[in-house]
């Protein structure tokens, strides 16, 4: 039995240990805030409760396997799970709107066809075609094992089978989600459509790899899912079930450096100058992880290098407390999308907020969230520059962004502003305060091609006994890729280096 120190009480730190735990380790888990869960927060008030980070679950089936391997009882058997139809409602910048229903591309295509006019969900469904099989190709090296030792193959070929475009006497393929949709789509809703899912996690389609094309997809082929109570249940039963493994939690406790002895990690020692011994160590981000190590060497020469999390995109949330019942037709989930792209992506480069930004409105129906049914917990949601662009400190600078949000989303909410109670505006400091991220920013899924730049690092360091768990290191950010990453390192210090992942 091994003496493990996990850092940090994100969702993969969380579930590595449990799964360290059930192997027979012995599995202590420190971090530096009063609570578990990273960025799957939640937000208190009057009755009202608001989901901070993640509003709804992709790949559910990542968290089902982690509740059969760590225990008898399943993820339904702790948490309800509850399927969203439709997966989303549109409002789109000349006011067309569609509901799309979950998890079903005959519907979605009869769907855009009826709102967008003949040909549109064709093209759509045709689009989701190609991405199934730039999914297939990618699933497993990019989600389901280790970062191969030959990781330049997945960065140099482009798995999105793009149609060939011909201009001016040229043939090309699309490289860019941003070329795929004016290639591909060819309609700006459509379009629009396509980049929401870029944006959604932080990602500019305008370069983001034509295999990004997957997030579209992931949505169609599994479904979107909520959990009942708010996403915050899902951390509170991977939590639990940590708990009930015998892991052992130390809240409050911030880790300062990475002990080595005879060149292998050794332990932690925490701000206070104590330290715990361990056998292995695992900790949350490979740029984090850099400065706890004596000389911040992790990787060799020829590894992906970490991304800087400062550069990341962040997220506006805005929690709404409502008077009002919440209307019996709403869609939990709506996308208000911009109304001037440019000006959008204007933000993330020249730090000058858009006038209409895209925003995502998450409205449960969950009695659970709100002090009555004569009121409603509403959720906004825009994609924004990281501190390092954008000084989201300074006077009034959040409030605006608030502002524009909530006019945005009265497209879809007629008389919202009239129902509020009161509001609390949460931006990329907040982020920063409660995951450790540099500047705020929040990591996307790792990606193929793109020259490697849409990689995270192996979740093995250069340093024997030291892994990186979470999604600033392979398989990347979002709640199924966290999950993922727990269930890779778990893997890799059971079995070792020979270990490729799930069957």
């Amino acid at each position: 039995m091994a003496r493990i120190a996990v850092i940090g009480a994100g969702m993969g730190a969380m579930a590595a240990a449990a799964r360290l735990a059930v192997a027979g380790h012995r599995v202590a888990v420190y971090e530096r805030t009063e609570t578990y869960g990273g960025a799957v927060r939640r937000f208190e008030r009057d009755g009202f409760s608001f989901d901070t980070g993640p509003g709804l679950l992709p790949l559910p089936a990542v968290y089902r396997d982690l509740f059969v391997k760590t225990g008898k009882e399943p993820l339904e058997s702790c948490v309800e799970l509850v399927q969203v139809d439709p997966s989303s409602h549109h409002v789109f910048a000349d006011d067309t709107r569609v509901s799309l229903p979950n998890a079903s591309r005959a519907g979605v295509v009869a769907a855009l066809d009826e709102a967008l006019g003949p040909g549109a969900g064709q093209r759509w469904g045709d689009f989701l075609v190609r991405a199934r099989e730039a999914w297939d190709r990618t699933r497993r090296p990019l989600l389901e094992e280790p970062l191969w030792p030959n990781w330049s193959v997945l960065a140099e070929r482009e798995p999105y089978p793009a149609v060939p475009h011909k201009r001016l006497l040229r043939t090309r393929r699309a490289a860019t989600l941003a070329e795929i949709g004016a290639w591909e789509l060819r309609d700006p809703r459509l379009v629009a459509l396509l980049d929401h899912h870029a944006l959604a996690y932080g990602l500019d389609p305008s370069d983001a790899p034509a295999s990004a094309a997957v997030l579209p997809y992931l949505e169609h082929a599994f479904g979107t899912w909520y959990v009942r109570g708010g996403m915050r249940e899902l951390a509170r039963a991977v939590y639990e079930r940590c708990v009930a493994r015998k892991v052992e939690f130390v809240f409050g406790a911030e880790v300062t450096r990475v002990l080595e002895k005879d060149g292998r990690a050794a332990g932690v020692e925490f701000a206070d100058g104590t330290v715990a011994e361990a056998d292995t160590v695992v900790g949350t981000g490979p740029g984090r992880l850099g400065d706890l190590v004596r000389g911040g060497a992790l990787y060799t020469a020829g590894a992906v290098e970490p991304r800087p999390e400062g550069l990341a995109n962040g997220r506006v949330v805005v929690c709404l407390a409502l008077r009002g019942a919440r209307a019996a037709d709403a869609a939990h989930r709506t996308v208000v999308h911009g109304r001037d792209p440019e000006s959008e992506l204007e933000f993330f480069t020249l730090g000058v907020p858009p006038e209409h930004p895209t925003v995502r409105i998450d409205r449960p129906d969950d009695p659970a969230l709100r002090p009555d049914d004569a009121h409603e917990a509403v959720v906004l949601t825009s994609t924004v520059p990281s501190l390092t662009r954008y000084d989201w400190s300074a006077a009034g600078a959040a409030d605006s962004v608030a502002d524009r949000m909530v006019t945005a989303a009265e497209r879809a909410m007629p008389g919202l502003r009239e129902r509020i109670l009161w509001r609390e505006v949460r931006t990329p400091v907040h982020t920063r305060e409660e995951t450790g991220s540099e500047g705020g920013g929040v990591p996307a899924p790792a990606l193929a091609s793109a020259a490697g730049t849409r990689l995270y690092p192996a979740n093995t360091t250069a340093i024997p006994g030291l892994f990186s768990v979470g999604g600033w290191s392979h398989p990347g950010g979002g709640l199924a890729h966290a999950g993922m990453s727990g269930a890779l390192v778990a893997g890799l210090i059971v079995e070792g280096p020979e270990f490729r992942g799930s069957q």
